[in-house]
């Protein structure tokens, strides 16, 4: 390769670590600290008060929360199978980051983690001694004791974890917006995103997030505790949660501090792998024949009944208590850890298509969940129906204990049940630790997705969470903590219906977007087209990184600057950055016009390596590889090299681009007339100048004009 000789362009580097967004911080920091202090200190006056919301709630809105479960679900599948599904959560070149079971073990891990043990043991149970209809104990009740339990954990809660990464996704690696909330809904709220409404959307999602993992952390610890009483012989109540709490906290600080790439993605793939190896025991050492068999049997009965299961709202049966215990708890639950785990999703999914997302999200969780459930829960149910009732009651009664005293009933029973004690130890801290790391996010100012908060941060609300799940276990255990969520659950769920409008409006834009392109295609064909002898050289060119650098600094540069002071000229606020890429050691030269309504256009050229393809001519350099000069829009790359233009070619590749942007300024309905007013004189003006060749320098009148880039040696 040759040596670089070309001079350095200037290099504009981004912070890495965003500051805190104060008000958000203080607001939301302030609210679970009174909460938290409220419940330790005054627990018996929090309890009352906290049981009267959750009756009205219930009472009032458990077809609200039932119905909005449904909407959420149909939507998520219509974005997955229609059009829009195969819309890149990123820039369109771009490709996943992690492998499949990496990330499918990632979102496991976050969206379901040791709470999953809790009710796979505890709620067939329950559901077979006291159905929500008809009668327990029988046949009919433990077969659908377990699609309760399927139906609490399956894809109704995920399509909540869907829509809510999806939009996440696709505004920050699509749109290149903040990883924000206030981001997903700016199509809604326009600036006013920037100020109070903003602040008090992120304020509630904040507190929707950590009452929701407090509930699951608070599941966690109740479960651990007696976990180490069976195993270590040490006292199970208060003292040992909150020394659980403490060890939890401390190791999910360690692990959030390390990233995603790190601690948080090696923890989630050890705990998997953990849980698989306890299915494999007890499906080995149980009757493995009628697992094998209930769990063929669970699936069919759950999908077979799931849509009348959907909208059930038990409208002359009320079983009000049941529902209130069960199924609102769940879908407040789902609907509060939703920002959290959508948030989570996105900062892992980058590069999966719509679709992929979307099936993968609602499937690949739901086929491990229903592999769980239905082999401890049918394990449960067989232990119950084998006429063991102290069994029973200690399940329905205190169902901390159920997973723990069901593994003593297999082989190996001390070494069975340390396991499970490590994978439930594992599932909570990355349940506490993704969960520091998108609170720290949600209280930050997050101007590139890439990024992550500051540490300092992320500890903040790892201990934060703590207090929080310890001030409601004080008040009254896991009910209160059950309560809580479904009480923040309420105005949590309006951000469900808020991010359907937007991502729907979002994704109409984007077809307005390619229709704006489409329709401005025959302005790419002028005068300043190239003649067929320089088409000919540049299709067996294959550039160097230095070759490309040169172009860059030598044509690229000066033509996006001349269009900039024109544009400038004109009133039209237009800058130029020059971006590193990281680890190609190469600059990115990005155009951008600001406009006071309407979305921003951007015009980048980004280098893109290319393995060398086996049909290029021998005379090119034997590097093994080469690079693509390609034009990137906010959406990502247009698909075409620009390099080897000439100045005038490359000017006119930009006011192409221009025009298309304007053409889908006017196809978008919220567009105000003065987007135009500023933008379309200077179209105007650059038009009489390349329209008429004797106004170009570059070019020769007959249209021969030479290239200045040298070939490849």
């Amino acid at each position: 390769m040759p040596e670089d000789t070309s001079p350095p362009l200037p290099v504009i580097k981004r912070s890495t670590v965003p500051p805190p967004r104060w008000p958000v911080l203080i607001g939301s920091a302030a609210a679970i600290l009174a909460i938290a202090l409220w419940a330790i200190f005054a627990p018996v006056q929090a309890g009352e008060v906290i049981g009267v919301m959750v009756g009205w709630i219930a009472t009032n809105f458990g077809w609200y929360f039932v119905l909005t479960a449904a909407i959420v679900v149909v939507f998520v599948l219509i974005l997955a199978f229609s059009s829009v599904g195969r819309t890149k959560l990123g820039p369109d070149h771009s490709k996943p980051q992690f492998s499949m079971f990496t990330w499918a073990s990632m979102l496991f891990a976050a969206g379901i983690g040791i709470d999953l043990m809790f009710f796979a043991v505890s709620e067939p149970a329950a559901q077979y001694m006291n159905p929500p209809t008809g009668e327990g104990e029988t046949i009919a009740a433990a077969r659908q004791a377990i699609v309760w339990t399927f139906f609490h954990y399956g894809p109704v809660g995920w399509a909540m974890y869907a829509l809510m990464g999806a939009a996440f996704a696709y505004f920050a690696y699509r749109l290149n917006k903040p990883l924000t909330i206030r981001s997903v809904l700016s199509p809604i709220f326009g600036r006013f995103t920037n100020g109070w409404v903003g602040h008090s959307v992120d304020i509630f999602t904040v507190l929707g997030t950590v009452f929701g993992i407090a509930t699951t952390l608070g599941i966690g610890v109740v479960q651990l505790s007696y976990g180490m009483h069976v195993l270590f012989g040490t006292p199970d109540g208060v003292s040992m949660q909150i020394a659980l709490i403490v060890l939890a906290v401390a190791m999910a600080t360690i692990s959030t501090v390390s990233g995603v790439e790190k601690g948080i993605r090696r923890l989630s793939e050890a705990n998997v792998i953990l849980a698989i190896i306890l299915l494999l025991w007890i499906t080995i050492t149980g009757q493995t024949r009628r697992i094998l068999d209930g769990l063929v049997m669970n699936v069919g009965d759950f999908f077979a009944t799931f849509p009348s299961l959907l909208m059930e709202t038990f409208a002359w049966e009320r079983p009000d208590a049941w529902m209130q215990g069960w199924t609102l708890f769940f879908w407040a639950w789902w609907v509060a850890w939703a920002p959290f785990v959508g948030l989570f999703l996105a900062r892992i999914s980058r590069g999966r298509t719509l679709r992929q997302f979307i099936v993968g999200v609602l499937l690949i969780p739901f086929a491990f969940i229903a592999i769980f459930v239905s082999i401890f829960g049918n394990s449960a149910l067989e232990i119950i129906l084998g006429g063991d009732t102290a069994f029973a009651e200690s399940a329905v009664n205190t169902p901390e204990r159920a997973f723990f005293d069901l593994l003593q009933q297999y082989p190996a029973a001390p070494i069975v049940l340390a396991v499970a004690l490590l994978t439930g130890l594992l599932f909570y801290v990355t349940s506490a630790d993704s969960g520091a790391l998108v609170l720290a996010n949600l209280t930050s100012k997050m101007e590139d997705p890439r990024q992550d908060a500051g540490k300092l941060l992320r500890v903040f609300w790892a201990l934060a969470t703590g207090l929080l799940t310890l001030g409601m276990l004080l008040v009254g255990g896991v009910p209160t903590l059950q309560a809580a969520t479904l009480i923040i659950g309420l105005p949590v769920s309006l951000l469900l219906y808020l991010v359907m409008i937007s991502l729907y409006r979002s994704l109409g834009a984007e077809k307005q977007r390619r229709a704006g392109y489409l329709a401005t295609i025959p302005g790419r064909f002028g005068p300043t087209q190239t003649n067929w002898r320089q088409r000919l050289r540049r299709s067996t060119v294959y550039p160097t990184r230095s070759q490309v650098i040169t172009y860059l600094g030598d044509v690229a540069a000066p033509a996006l600057e001349d269009v900039k002071e024109e544009l400038c000229a004109a009133g039209v606020d237009a800058v130029i950055e020059t971006i590193d890429i990281d680890g190609l050691d190469m600059p990115s030269l990005i155009l951008t016009v600001h406009f006071n309504e309407g979305e921003d256009f951007t015009y980048q050229l980004y280098p893109v390596a290319h393995e060398l393809p086996s049909y290029a001519y021998l005379s090119v350099s034997g590097a093994g590889h080469y690079f693509r000069l390609e034009v990137f829009s906010a959406i990502g790359s247009r698909g075409y090299d620009v390099y080897g233009y000439t100045t005038d070619q490359l000017i006119t590749d930009v006011l192409s681009s221009y025009e298309s942007h304007l053409e889908y300024l006017r196809l978008t309905a919220d567009v105000s007339e003065s987007v135009f007013t500023e933008a379309l004189p200077v179209i105007t003006d650059w038009q009489d100048d390349f329209l008429d060749p004797a106004s170009s320098g570059d070019a020769a009148a007959d249209g021969t004009e030479e290239t200045t880039v040298k070939e490849t040696p």
